[in-house]
Formats: structure tokens, sequence, C-alpha cells
């Protein structure tokens, strides 16, 4: 049965740390002998779970970890600590080999459709690149041309563009094809990185759909990483809210929309373009700036723009807590909620 199954991805207090260089001074022999190279702290004990034709999104400003959460799951990067279980395979340690076959049961939809595809390639040596990476037999690689025919039809596009380059297409055009690239090896997963930010809008709504349809159809999770809220209302049925690296706030979608807990969450959702008067919306004003990821603030890392912090929000960093309706939330006004009001 279904409900036996693991998660389709399941993430486990997932670290992603960077050692920088210690710069041109340091090379000359400046500095002081032996000093540890700074080190950025770009996601710091993220967990959350997918299930099996689940999309849950990831939100927050840019810089705040959401991509690099994407990039380690999808092991474009190595975790520095932490589990990323594939359909219940826990693939944080493996090198490139082992990644291989674990490669058809996740793939990966990129923000600029035309920089992630290979300018000197076909449509059809684009699309069958990886499908022939996974497949075996002489007689599996008879059927390929077929399959490339029937993914291109699936994502909107003819059999005479397989001939084609990618230059000569559209924008929306060059992001179905691939999604066409990501279907060919019949994945459960697929992790979307900002996939229509970069399209106008008619073109997002198409793409969005296209992407609903063919998790209706496969059965796809989708893990879909976006800054932009009506994106992710349109597409999501979770959200997880991301802030210097941390998940604050992680909720059904029309939970999330409709009663946020995190101040950050409220305040996103306050500032959030929309056509339609916002009469019930309660506005929260954030001042100064994104503490560097460098040198992360003790405590909570949101208490230095945060308008109800106080004290215990200095000496003691907030755990997600369970608050009902499947919404977690990481804030110490979740123990005292008078101080909201205040």
């Amino acid at each position: 049965m279904t409900n036996s199954l693991p998660p389709m991805l399941e993430v486990r207090d997932l670290k992603m740390h960077f050692a920088m260089d210690a710069g041109f001074l340091s090379s000359l022999g400046f500095g002081k002998a032996g000093a540890q190279r700074p080190v950025v702290r770009a996601v710091n004990g993220v967990s959350f779970k997918i299930a099996r034709g689940e999309i849950m999104a990831l939100v927050g400003e840019s810089g705040c970890g959401k991509s690099t959460v994407a990039k380690t799951i999808a092991r474009i990067y190595k975790p520095t600590a932490g589990e990323v279980r594939i359909d219940g395979e826990d693939v944080a340690g493996y090198g490139f080999a082992d990644m291989l076959p674990v490669r058809a049961k996740m793939q990966m939809i990129f923000q600029d459709p035309y920089a992630s595809l290979n300018p000197r390639q076909r449509v059809r040596d684009i699309v069958a690149e990886p499908l022939l990476e996974q497949t075996k037999t002489a007689e599996e690689r008879k059927d390929v041309p077929a399959r490339i025919a029937a993914l291109l039809a699936k994502v909107g596009l003819n059999a005479e563009h397989a001939g084609r380059y990618p230059h000569q297409f559209s924008g929306g055009q060059r992001q179905r094809i691939g999604i066409a690239r990501a279907l060919s090896v019949t994945p459960g997963l697929i992790v979307a990185d900002e996939p229509v930010s970069a399209l106008d809008v008619s073109i997002q709504a198409q793409i969005l759909n296209l992407m609903k349809d063919l998790r209706d159809e496969f059965g796809l999770a989708y893990l879909f990483i976006s800054h932009d809220l009506s994106v992710v209302h349109h597409i999501a049925d979770r959200v997880g809210v991301m802030y210097l690296g941390f998940m604050v706030e992680n909720a059904p979608r029309d939970v999330l929309f409709a009663k946020p807990r995190h101040p950050y969450t409220r305040a996103l959702l306050s500032a959030a373009p929309s056509i339609r008067p916002k009469r019930d919306v309660e506005e929260i004003v954030l001042s100064g700036e994104v503490p560097s990821a460098l040198h992360l603030p003790s405590g909570c890392c949101f208490r230095t723009r945060c308008p109800f912090a106080w004290d215990r929000c200095a000496s003691e960093r907030p755990r997600l807590q369970d608050v009902g309706d499947g919404q977690t939330v990481a804030c110490h006004l979740v123990d005292e909620p008078e101080r909201d009001k205040a």
C-alpha cells in the first residue's frame, strides 16, 4: 500500500557550510598563522518531508539558503552534515558513481532554461542523454526515439522541435525542454529551483499548470524553490519558510496563508504585491539588514529585525514546535503569545 512506503524525500538536520578563502593578504603571509578559514553557514539544520505526489515550496528572501538546500538535495553540493533520504535511501554521503542509479529517482529543473541546456546539442539529444545513461540493453535503446517524441508531446512541443537547437526557442519553450529532460528517466522527485522566475507572467502560468498536470499524471513529488508567494499559493500543497539558513515555519499552504505564526512569515505575506486591497492583512515592516551567514546572531537569527524580540530571543535559539493543523513554528512567541500583542 502507498501509505507503507517511505516519503519520496526526507531531509533530516541538513547543514551546508562553505569554507571561504583566507584572502589575498593571507596568501602573501599576512595575518595570523594557523588561523581558521571563515565559514559561511548557508544551511543550518533544516528538516522536512515530501510525500509522494506532494508539492512542497521553500520560500524566503534572497540569500536565505533555499537554493542551497535544493542543490544539496540534488547532490550538486555534498552536505556538511545531516541526512538526505530519496525514497528511503540516505544519499548524503554518496560519491559520483553511487549517485548514478539515484538520478533515475530524482531530477532537477533549473532557473535559467537557456544556461541549463547544451547550446551545441539538438533537443532530441538533450532529452535522450539522461535516458541513454539509464538504458542498459540494446532492445531498450531502440525505443528511445519514440519515447523522446512522446515526452516532447507531453510538454507541449512538436516532433519537428526535436531537430532544433536551444537558441531557436523562446524562454518558455526552453523550460519545457528542461522538463522533458527531467521526465525522461521517470523520476519520483523533481527539484525545481526558481523554474518560472525568468519567464513572463503569462508563460509562468502555462509552465506551472503543466507541472501540476504532470504531477497528477505521474504522481511526481516536487521541491519547488521560489520567492514569489503568488506562484507558491498557486502550485504548492505545503510551504516551508526559511530565514538565514533556518526553517522558521512549515505548514500546509492554506494554513500558512490564512494563519501565519512566525513574524517573518507574516512580514513576507504583508509585503507581497497584490492587485486586491489588503484590508485584513497585518502590516509588519522589517528594519535593518539580514545578518551575515559568516557571523550568525546568538539565539534567534531573526531577532535583529523582529519587532517582537525580547531577552529570551537573544539567549535561546528557538526550535520548530508543532502548533496543530500540520503547522510547525520556530518562535518563542508560541510559548508567550501575549508578547505578540505588545
